[in-house]
């Protein structure tokens, strides 16, 4: 697999267009979870273009925003970088380059599948306060519906790095060895996104996995794409169903 930290470069665009954002009520229903407020200081690991960022901001967190992706970075650098509780951090999981014991929460949003999870851990040992937790959060494509289940079948037929870097493989034994078995808070959110066949198409491109254009790939899966959208859509339509997952750890030991 190639390196995970500069799989994104080529699609900061299609990130920023088509990706979703993420429910009103997670943020809140997190801060309620962890007892914190306004100015509380966030470490957000792997914050890409920053659609998580905003979230956490809009709520007055402090965010230090860790990305190792420097086209991703400047996107989130161009439209954040006017907040005042906004900092910018060329690092990654594994090595934040941020200071030891001072952060009251570690946010992963969509990320967490691309980390070393122990080396990972150490670090958020490091730089977490004594009561300071983790939470992960995914956009999961919500597989009991049945666009989903045609499009995760067709992605893992015609996308060649599909089942190498598909976060929606990660299985709970894997999030609970790295936040702590038995211990975790769990909460599940509805979300989704309206597409025409334009942006269900640049969300795919979004995706790490899609092949690039000029792949062999490409062509093939965009067809038969067009193919399921026909069969799917309504008023020129998908809705595209997300089954968001916020998973909250306790204090590290």
């Amino acid at each position: 697999m190639s390196d995970p930290t500069a799989r994104f470069g080529d699609r900061v665009e299609a990130y920023l267009r088509h990706r979703p954002g993420y429910p009103a009520s997670l943020v809140p229903e997190l801060l309620r979870l962890t007892g914190l407020g306004p100015g509380a200081l966030v470490a957000e690991i792997g914050s890409g273009t920053g659609l998580f960022t905003e979230r956490l901001l809009e709520q007055g967190l402090a965010v230090y925003a860790v990305e190792p992706n420097q086209p991703m970075r400047a996107a989130a650098e161009a439209s954040l970088g006017d907040n005042p509780q906004f900092s910018s951090i060329d690092g990654r999981a594994e090595q934040t380059g941020l200071a030891d014991g001072r952060f009251d929460l570690i946010t992963a949003a969509q990320s967490f599948h691309w980390f070393n999870n122990r080396s990972a851990r150490d670090e958020f040992g490091r730089i977490l306060k004594a009561d300071g937790r983790i939470a992960l959060i995914w956009n999961r494509r919500d597989t009991r519906e049945p666009f989903q289940q045609a499009y995760d079948a067709l992605l893992r037929e015609m996308a060649p790095d599909y089942g190498e870097v598909n976060h929606m493989d990660l299985g709970i034994e894997q999030i609970e060895d790295f936040l702590a078995p038995g211990e975790i808070e769990q909460r599940r959110f509805a979300y989704s996104q309206r597409l025409d066949f334009a942006g269900l198409l640049g969300r795919l491109k979004s995706s790490s996995y899609c092949p690039d254009e000029q792949s062999r790939h490409y062509i093939p899966l965009v067809t038969e794409l067009l193919a399921l959208f026909d069969h799917f859509a309504a008023d020129g339509h998908i809705d595209f169903i997300y089954d968001t997952q916020l998973y909250l750890g306790p204090p590290i030991r």
